[in-house]
Order: structure tokens, then sequence, then C-alpha cells
């Protein structure tokens, strides 16, 4: 894996992706949390194929900007790309934005932890027995 590497999607805004219908908010406008969830996957999606059998990446941070509103209908594309990987090798930072078919509407950072998919899945489902 090195920095450099670039993700990208692109998604239409749907009803179901609204503010309103994912109590986010009032208004029926692209949330915010699907704008993060779409970040996030990209940024998981671009690295994905760097990956040791068995690892994945799970999101530890966002520092995200909404800086505009999206209607219904409109298309949105991610854009994510790995600008830093930590010493140990297992956190990774991203420059993150999203656009919308008028500009930008969202930017910031995020990071991903590499992790052991088997490990850290057993990990989490052990918290219930105690």
């Amino acid at each position: 894996m090195e920095i450099g590497i670039k993700g990208e999607r692109t998604l239409v805004v749907t009803k179901e992706l609204l503010a309103n219908q994912v109590g986010s908010g009032l208004v029926a406008v692209f949330a915010t949390p699907m704008m993060i969830a779409n970040i996030e996957g990209t940024a998981a999606d671009s690295v994905a194929p760097s990956l040791d059998a068995g690892k994945t990446t799970v999101g530890t941070l966002v520092n995200v900007t909404h800086v505009a509103a999206t209607p219904e209908g409109m298309e949105v594309r991610f854009e994510t790309e790995l600008t830093e990987i930590a010493p140990n090798g297992k956190v990774l930072t991203f420059r993150v934005a999203a656009y919308d078919e008028a500009g930008l509407i969202g930017e910031g950072t995020h990071q991903r932890a590499i992790v052991d998919k088997e490990r850290f899945e057993s990990k989490a489902q052990a918290k219930k027995q105690n």
C-alpha cells in the first residue's frame, strides 16, 4: 500500500437517502450520514485490493463539513485520496470530498484502521457475553 491511492464512486440521490427519511433532520435533501457513509465506503474500497488476506479496514475518525444541500435526483460523486500511513502501518488517513452536479458539497479527512476481520468481529461479539 502506498500514499496516493485514490477512490471514486457516484450515486443518484434517492428518497431513501434524504435527511427526512433517515432521521437526521426534517428537510428533503441528501442526508449528512449518507454522505459520510459513502465517503467511508469509497475510502475502504480504494485500499481493499492492497490489504493482506483476512484484513479489512474500519472507520475510526471522520472530520467532514457538509457545505451545500443536494436535492433528490441529483448525482453525487465521492473522491478519496490516501494521504498518510501511520508509522505502525495500521492507520490510514484520507483527504475526502463530495460533489453534486453544482459543485462541492462536503470535504474533510477520514481515518481508517487496518484490522484482522475475524479477530475484530469476534472481539465485538464477545462484548455481549460480559
